[in-house]
């Protein structure tokens, strides 16, 4: 399971790869890989994803409950971020800030009383596979994609050559691939949390059963 596991994830992130060189190879030097490519609507569609999977995982196990609702209020305020082009053209300039906004007031309500109960949640994700594959491409998602993207280095570096396109190309990469990385997370945590539901099932029948045994025994 774990070898078909990885080998899905694997030809996955090559196809997303593919997907982002898809622009350049039919555009050349047209592409411009700008918030309304094909690029940016894979982002929105894994940030999409992976809120509604972390959302569902919270439905799935107490323990994990707290740290996935967060998770999911995260991505969810990262999906309305990313998604600040349209929400700007068909909304109302700045909607995307009131959305985040009310996310955020939300996740503070929720939280009211909780602190104990979402450090000790908190902690139980820490215990995940999930966890770590979430830091890493949150990491690059908020840091690398952000310093390797810098208009200032890609100045320097191509001097009088810099084509802006080069650097929409390496940043939007690399925050794609951080989006996919925490799709993966957010996959991971649904099986684990499944897994654990399975058991919890299975376990709590065979010891009701056990109880009653004794009962008729005494």
């Amino acid at each position: 399971m774990f070898i078909l596991r990885s080998l899905f994830y694997l030809f996955a992130i090559a196809g997303i790869a593919q997907l982002v060189s898809l622009e350049g190879y039919r555009a050349l030097a047209l592409a411009q890989y700008s918030e309304h490519s094909l690029t940016e609507y894979m982002q929105d569609v894994m940030a999409l994803l992976s809120c509604i999977l972390f959302f569902y995982a919270s439905r799935l196990d107490d323990k994990l409950h707290i740290v996935s609702v967060l998770l999911a209020a995260l991505l969810g305020m990262m999906f309305v971020r990313e998604s600040d082009a349209l929400l700007d053209q068909y909304v109302f300039d700045g909607a995307w800030q009131v959305i985040v906004l009310l996310i955020l007031a939300c996740v503070a309500v929720f939280l009211r009383g909780k602190l104990s109960k979402a450090y000790a949640s908190l902690t139980e994700y820490s215990l995940q596979a999930s966890a770590g594959i979430f830091l890493a491409g949150f990491v690059t998602l908020l840091a690398f994609s952000r310093l390797m993207g810098r208009s200032s280095f890609w100045q320097s570096v191509m001097g009088d050559s810099y084509i802006r396109v080069v650097k929409n190309i390496v940043e939007e990469g690399i925050e794609t691939f951080g989006y996919s990385l925490v799709l993966i997370s957010a996959i991971e945590l649904v099986l684990v949390c499944l897994k654990r539901r399975k058991y919890s099932l299975t376990v709590t029948p065979r010891f009701f059963s056990s109880e009653q045994k004794n009962t008729s025994c005494c």
